[in-house]
This record gives C-alpha cells, structure tokens and sequence, in this order.
C-alpha cells in the first residue's frame, strides 16, 4: 500500500510537470512570468552552489525558530492547561494573534532586532506558536475522565497525573500541530528575509523578482517546497520514535 502511494504521488508530480511544461512552451506566455521546468532546472543546477548556500541560511532560521515556538509554545499550552483562569484570559488572545499580518509586523521586527538572525528567528516562532500551542491544548484536555479519576484514587499528584497520562495521550495532538508548524515555518522564514537580510532563499527569490531572474525564482522556490516537505517528514519520523502508538491507532 505504501509503494502504490509513492507511485500515485510520483506520477501526479510528473503530470503537473508535464501540463507546467507544456503550459510554459505556449507561444503566448512570457518567459518573465513563467519558467518551464527546463529553465527552472537549468537554475538549479547552473546555482546549485548560490541556491543551496542561502538555503541553508534559511534552514537555521527555521529550526531555529521552530523550536523556539515548541518551547514556548509547550509552556503556554500546559499552563493555560494547569490553570483555568490563565486560559480563559489568553485563550482569545491567542486566537487574535493569527490576525496580525506578517507583512506589517516583519519590518517591526527588524527595527526591533536590527538585520540579524533575531527577526526571521521570531517571525518563524510567531507563525508557529498557533498550531503547536492549540493542538497541545486540545491534546491535554482530550484525556478520558475515567483515567483522571483513576489517578486521583491512587493518590497520583496533579504533577503525576499530567506526566504519566495528559501529556503521553497530547503527544500525537502535539506532532499534528508541528507537522502544520513545519511547512508555515519557512514562509516566516522568508517574510523575514524579505523584511531585511543580507542572505537567506527568501532574499534570493525577491533579488531574482527585481532582476528579472524568473528561472531563478523558481528554482529557489522548488527548493523551499523541498524543505518544507523535509521537515514534515522528520516531524513524522519523529512521531514515529516518540509515540509508535499513534500511528499504529492511526492504521487500525
């Protein structure tokens, strides 16, 4: 079942492929607009060493900040757990946060930390913060009453109870928010590198916008489609050594 998956996925790859290709080769369409999968390889590989140098730039940003979003984003989720009133309080602040536009606040940002690493790092974890925390707490609030009161009979303490049950029974609610976590990640990345950076794919991409390098674009564009599917992948490995039991209630 997995193979035929991986041959399904291949084959569609390989029409939209086909259908961009021949789109591009249409007589009417501008070559500044549109890049045809040749071009955007010849891009790939002609910059292999520009594209891949900036990615990685941009690579650090997003694990960086990714991991600042579960830290911080673990720590919010398990007080407003804790605590009732803090939740009700934070909660619809929470919400509202995912109507600030990253567009205004990137250049906030960048006044705030000057051009460094400091900007993309908390744009990444502003995105992220959402989906980890929330999931986490619809993870930690998902425990069956009957285990709870079951705990509380053995005289486990409220610590005890949200080690041993809560946060084993949120972990695959917790990989779930990473997993959309993983893929916003580098748009943060690349608003803040278009925000202000002297390196970084998103910066690279906008300089190519500007000099009308389209091949280059879409070359630098297939990559940053790459590195989110990577980090999905690796959140999902990830899950798979921290919580085998979710996948396999997942393929009962």
């Amino acid at each position: 079942m997995l193979k035929r998956r991986h041959i399904l996925s291949a084959v569609l790859v390989a029409a939209i492929v086909g259908v961009w290709q021949v789109v591009a080769s249409l007589p009417g369409v501008d070559h500044l607009t549109l890049a045809s999968p040749a071009e955007t390889w010849r891009a790939l590989t002609n910059d292999a060493g520009l594209l891949f140098s900036n990615a990685g730039t941009t690579l650090v940003e997003v694990a960086l900040g990714l991991a600042i979003a579960v830290v911080l984003g673990a720590a919010a989720a398990v007080g407003m757990h804790l605590f009732r009133p803090l939740r009700d309080a934070a909660y619809p602040l929470l919400i509202g946060s995912q109507a600030i536009p990253v567009v205004v606040v990137a250049p906030l940002f960048v006044l705030a930390f000057d051009y460094g690493i400091g900007p993309k790092l908390a744009i990444v974890a502003l995105i992220c913060f959402f989906p980890v925390t929330v999931n986490l707490i619809d993870g930690l609030r998902s425990v069956e009453p009957e285990l709870l009161k079951l705990m509380r009979s053995l005289g486990a303490s409220r610590v005890a109870t949200l080690w041993k049950v809560e946060l084993p029974a949120a972990l695959p609610y917790l990989f779930s928010g990473l997993r959309i976590a993983s893929t916003v990640s580098v748009i943060g990345a690349v608003f803040g590198e278009w925000a202000g950076a002297d390196r970084g794919l998103g910066r690279l991409v906008l300089l190519g916008i500007n000099q009308l390098q389209t091949p280059r674009v879409y070359a630098g564009v297939v990559i940053l489609m790459g590195m989110a599917l990577l980090l999905f992948i690796a959140v999902s490995l990830a899950q798979r050594l921290a919580a085998p039991w979710s996948l396999e209630e997942a393929q009962a």
